[in-house]
């Protein structure tokens, strides 16, 4: 098949921006009430673990750094549940991928699995909180308020999540998981109250991004605050986070899938596929027919989310490490979205089979999207069934002509020169070896 040519557009977007943010970062910690809370050179454990945070290196130093300055005495936790294998080493080299290591932070990590039970929740469950954390004087938790990518409610990705689940190491994320969505609804604020009332948590740093991934705002929030204030960041957040600008596309190509992009490989909520049993698809984008080509280099073979797509390479299911796979997706009860779609021999393949099943009987009326992943969506690359809709709308713009489909000798897309300043683009730019445990 002669696919019909793609043009390039970029999505405009008036949003917030944080000129400096360990500025912003140390400014929020040195205002708070911190030092009231901690005892001179008292031991502050500080959370991180999420991937994707922008700038998360500088980040956790501007945060270390500051808790010095109140004369307090840092360490980092690993705070990430059952990721990087749901062990000690996994989780430290996680960091470690993140630029998070004992000398470029100038403080000790603690990535040990040892948990503490504190109590049990409604359900009956063990209540599960790291070890280290649970002995320090206080706790800082640092990390992105985001939309879930498996439910909608008031308490999604951000500050409790981290507390219940990060800090809950792999046998806490298991128990809040146990349940399923309507479980994790209830157990979110419910085991989130009470650790509040056990554990030595002093403060919180909320990060928020906009749709270009730079942090557009930073919070501190006061433990007694913290559930009043986080639905209100979760609100902001929404209307931040970057989408695709059609409701209805015939084929969505995404260049690659990883759990740096999103926890789930894919964000469902750029998507519009849930893909969560017993729990309905998300009312937009409709997409009918959906392929991954690759898994990212930093996602290291954690293929969740694979699920999502209808159709991917062979050479991305020989990517796939089934060991975190399987952890990830057993300990958060999510299997459908680890199961492993139709795979083809090369690229050209993958498209080919996407036009001739996305229910056009033309190629040239197909409404196609290419999109490097589900995080860096201000450029975009699409067929000419959207012309219209790209020149009525004055967020959207067009980047190039309509040309033919950049494919090499092996009939796999050059994604780096459609995207060259995505992930992917940047990493041919600088190239680096990435090892470790996987995600």
């Amino acid at each position: 098949m002669t696919f019909p040519p793609i043009a390039q557009i970029s999505q405009t977007v008036d949003q917030p921006e944080v000129a400096d943010v360990p500025l912003a970062v140390a400014d929020a910690i040195l205002q708070s009430k911190i030092r009231e809370r901690i005892k001179p050179g008292g031991r502050v454990a500080l959370t991180v673990g999420s991937r994707g945070i922008a700038g998360i290196d500088k980040i956790a130093r501007a945060a270390v750094d500051a808790i010095k300055a109140c004369g307090l005495s840092p360490f980092i936790v690993a705070a990430m549940g059952s990721h990087g294998g749901g062990t000690s080493d996994g989780q430290r080299e996680l960091l470690a991928s993140f630029g998070v290591t004992e000398s470029a932070m100038g403080c000790e990590i603690s990535s040990s699995m040892d948990t503490v039970v504190l109590g049990t929740n409604s359900f009956g469950l063990p209540i599960h909180f790291d070890a280290a954390a649970h002995r320090a004087d206080g706790v800082v938790l640092l990390n992105r308020i985001k939309p879930h990518t498996s439910f909608t409610g008031q308490y999604e990705s951000g500050l409790l999540k981290m507390l219940t689940i990060g800090l809950g190491k792999h046998q806490g994320a298991a128990q809040v998981h146990k349940l399923g969505l309507p479980g994790m609804k209830v157990l979110l604020p419910e085991v989130g109250a009470f650790l509040l009332q056990k554990t030595p948590v002093s403060l919180g740093i909320a990060l928020l991004e906009n749709a270009r991934e730079h942090t557009a705002r930073v919070v501190g929030v006061e433990p007694e605050d913290l559930l009043n204030v986080e639905p209100q960041l979760l609100d902001e957040a929404r209307v931040l986070m970057a989408r695709l600008p059609f409701d209805q596309i015939d084929v969505l190509i995404v260049g690659e899938l990883g759990k740096n992009f999103s926890g789930t490989g894919l964000d469902p909520n750029v998507i519009g596929r849930q893909r969560v049993e017993t729990m309905p698809d998300l009312p937009r984008p409709i997409v009918t027919r959906l392929a991954v080509l690759d898994l990212s280099v930093e996602t290291h073979g954690n293929g969740v989310g694979i699920g999502l797509a209808d159709l991917t390479t062979d050479r991305a299911v020989k990517a796939i490490d089934p060991k975190p796979m399987i952890v990830n997706s057993m300990t958060s009860n999510f299997l459908t979205r680890a199961r492993v779609p139709l795979s083809l021999p090369t690229d050209r393949d993958v498209i080919s089979a996407c036009y001739d099943t996305c229910w056009c009987i033309d190629p040239k009326e197909a409404r196609v999207v290419v999109i490097p992943n589900t995080l860096e969506l201000t450029t975009l690359w699409v067929s000419q069934a959207f012309a219209k809709e790209v020149e009525a709308d004055t967020s959207l713009r067009f980047e190039s002509e309509f040309r033919p489909w950049p494919f090499d000798a092996a009939g796999n897309l050059d994604q780096e020169s459609l995207f060259p300043d995505s992930v992917r683009g940047r990493r041919r730019r600088q190239p680096r070896v990435l090892e470790g445990a996987a995600h």
